[in-house]
């Protein structure tokens, strides 16, 4: 669940065409992420395929590097953001986009497909709703950042108590927590970008990587929202 977008100097531009093509770039490698994501959990947790990475005994060891391995990749994302080419932060930002969808095939195990459908629609009315209100508001949704990131680590840290609590209830509340965390993130992260897109000299290289690692936040966003509202609907229904 890490929200942090790289910010390097550029030249200013303040040209509000420049900061709507960089936000349409962002949405596009963000679309083309989800579409990977979602094919490849689609192809995993509907076919034969789902059980080379789970056995009888638990989950196999390509089980658990698909299960870890989103989070190498947002790191070498984040830490390799200025030695790498568009071309190398391009490529590992798919590679994480299909070994995420290989990760996410596991609810297909556990809930309906029915269910899984419905909540993805929800999920993306919802984001596209926030989406918009974050790009057309005036408020400075700023202020709201560090409140949001503290909240994330409290969900972090209140998920991995109840691991061992195992606390249905306390689930409940962390799903619903979630939703809402998740929905403000998506606003202001928004704001974010297209504030950065009124920055940057559109066209270079430091533009197109910026725009993959806003993209790498608007997908965490959608996830995470997704997975918090399945685990909502699911208990509901």
């Amino acid at each position: 669940m890490n929200n942090n977008l790289n910010l390097n100097d550029g030249v200013f531009v303040n040209d509000d065409a420049v900061s709507k093509s960089f936000v349409s770039n962002v949405f596009a490698y963000m679309a083309l992420a989800l579409a990977i994501s979602g094919a490849l959990a689609y192809l995993f947790g509907t076919t034969d395929l789902i059980f080379s990475l789970i056995s009888r005994s638990g989950m196999t060891p390509l089980g658990w590097v698909v299960m870890f391995a989103p989070f190498a990749f947002i790191l070498a994302m984040n830490f390799g953001f200025n030695k790498m080419s568009f071309t190398t932060l391009l490529a590992v930002f798919l590679g994480y986009a299909a070994v995420m969808g290989i990760s996410l095939s596991f609810i297909f195990l556990v809930y309906d497909f029915g269910v899984i459908t419905k909540v993805f629609f929800i999920t993306a009315g919802l984001f596209g709703a926030m989406a918009f209100i974050g790009y057309t508001t005036k408020t400075d949704l700023t202020k709201f950042g560090g409140i949001l990131m503290m909240a994330v680590i409290g969900i972090l840290i209140a998920s991995v108590v109840n691991m061992f609590m195992k606390s249905s209830q306390m689930d409940y509340i962390i799903s619903c927590v979630g939703v809402l965390v998740f929905t403000g993130l998506t606003a202001y992260d928004v704001q974010k970008i297209k504030r950065i897109g009124a920055g940057v000299e559109f066209g270079t290289a430091e533009a197109s990587k910026l725009a993959l690692m806003g993209a790498l936040n608007l997908y965490l966003d959608f996830v995470n929202l997704f997975m918090f509202l399945l685990r909502v609907f699911a208990r509901r229904n």
